[in-house]
């Protein structure tokens, strides 16, 4: 595989994954749950 198909295909997963965690954080339940997630995101590395 060539390394720009590899490049495409880790920018997807990183694009799909910020998605998913503002799309759960924008819908968590309680704010004590959206600070939960907001900690984990950042302790992953994530940027939102």
């Amino acid at each position: 595989m060539s390394r720009l198909v590899k490049v495409i295909r880790s920018h997807r997963e990183i694009s799909r994954t910020r998605r998913e965690l503002n799309r759960a954080i924008s819908n968590a339940a309680t704010p004590s749950l959206r600070d939960e997630l907001i900690m984990v995101a950042q302790r992953a590395g994530n940027v939102l």
